[in-house]
């Protein structure tokens, strides 16, 4: 889809089987995924093409091992960096920045007159999506863009993987009139590396950055103006 399309005149049912495809998949999810593709093509929001991929998806998604489903769910958004659902996990890395940009995100969403569930984090891919679905598409549209970059990184990493769950990812990219094209990602660290503790002192974490090992950009705050000397 061109960035310079209209965004579908509707999205909202879309917006939501995408941010619920995107859950754990439990026993609940399973028994509701045909109902979410049906939902998906009865609003055709997206492509015949993508509907195709993520009823690829689907029938993965009721594959009849069960363990194994759940098993690789994990394996791939809870043990895998790349591939992680937190979207400022991409860009703050464990930084107290993350903390920060979590409370504003949060912050928007109350403003439209929305509240949390408990257990949720704002920024996470489902939660974001579901928030997106309560917007008219205009709106719901330039909400998704300013997440373009994270989510085509998680694209990437999920084209990477082989994993179907690639066209979910694509799909929101979809909406948000973004090409879901792959890019180019810095080499995965070991699991032992990302999750070990940092050495106290040890230096600011470089997974914060938004270019690890480059220079990266400072804010510069005006000083406050000295009080004027009596004269003497």
């Amino acid at each position: 889809m061109s960035p310079f399309t209209a965004p579908p005149a509707r999205m909202t049912h879309t917006l939501r089987a995408l941010a619920r495809l995107l859950r754990y998949p439990d026993a609940g999810l399973r028994a509701l995924a045909p109902a979410l593709a049906d939902a998906l093509r009865e609003e055709a929001a997206l492509a015949p093409a993508r509907l195709a991929e993520i009823d690829a998806l689907v029938a993965r998604l009721l594959h009849p091992d069960t363990l194994r489903t759940e098993a690789d769910y994990v394996e791939l958004f809870d043990r895998g960096r790349r591939t992680a659902l937190h979207l400022f996990e991409h860009v703050h890395g464990d930084s107290r920045d993350r903390g920060q940009a979590m409370v504003d995100l949060l912050q928007t969403y109350e403003r439209t007159g929305l509240v949390m569930a408990p257990g949720e984090l704002p920024d996470h891919l489902p939660v974001v999506l579901e928030f997106a679905s309560t917007q008219p598409p205009a709106q719901a549209r330039e909400f998704l863009r300013e997440t373009a970059h994270i989510v085509r990184a998680i694209f990437s990493a999920l084209l990477e993987r082989g994993s179907a769950y690639a066209a979910v990812t694509a799909a929101v990219l979809d909406l948000a009139g973004e090409p879901a094209q792959r890019v180019e990602l810095a080499a995965e660290p070991p699991l032992d590396d990302s999750w070990a503790e940092p050495e106290a002192f040890g230096g600011c974490d470089s997974a914060g950055q938004s270019r690890p090992n480059e220079p990266q950009p400072i804010h510069i705050v005006r000083p406050a103006k000295a009080a004027p000397r009596a004269a003497a």
